[in-house]
């Protein structure tokens, strides 16, 4: 089976593209930026199993973007809306205030993140992916209208 890169492109793309527009502009730094912080926050607070079903839906550029730099090790839980923003905050660094002007903002960036990835993995791994978060955050990304 041949490696087609330029489609793997071609669907990364397109996937920041649409985060691009879900974010309510057209800055693909920015989108690269808020889904790269977003992966690598969400995929430190769900389970193992809950990330390789991820993974294993997620077209191979996004694979990418979520594996880069995980260590298995900095598995935590968050607990609270204010523990996301404030890991959000940290891995963006000083990207942060630049992409973001309130805890509202942050919120709605990982928001579009989770509606933009609705047009690539089912929404029953979705629904399972984020059924390991702690209930708060569930009610407040699965109610996410884009579908």
């Amino acid at each position: 089976m041949a490696m087609d890169f330029e489609k793997y492109a071609m669907k990364g793309n397109e996937f920041l593209n649409r985060l691009a527009t879900n974010l309510g502009n057209e800055d693909r730094d920015h989108a690269a930026r808020i889904v790269r912080s977003t992966f690598r926050v969400l995929r430190n607070h769900v389970t193992l199993e809950e990330s390789f079903q991820l993974l294993s839906q997620l077209p191979m550029a996004l694979k990418g973007i979520y594996v880069d730099g995980w260590k298995l090790s900095d598995h935590r839980k968050i607990k609270t809306i204010d523990d996301l923003v404030t890991e959000i905050i940290q891995e963006e660094g000083n990207a942060a205030w630049r992409d973001f002007n309130s805890k509202e903002e942050i919120i709605d960036a990982v928001r579009a993140v989770i509606d933009t990835l609705k047009s690539y993995v089912s929404s029953g791994e979705i629904n399972q992916f984020l059924g390991t978060l702690p209930r708060q955050l569930q009610d407040l990304f699965q109610s996410s209208p884009i579908e």
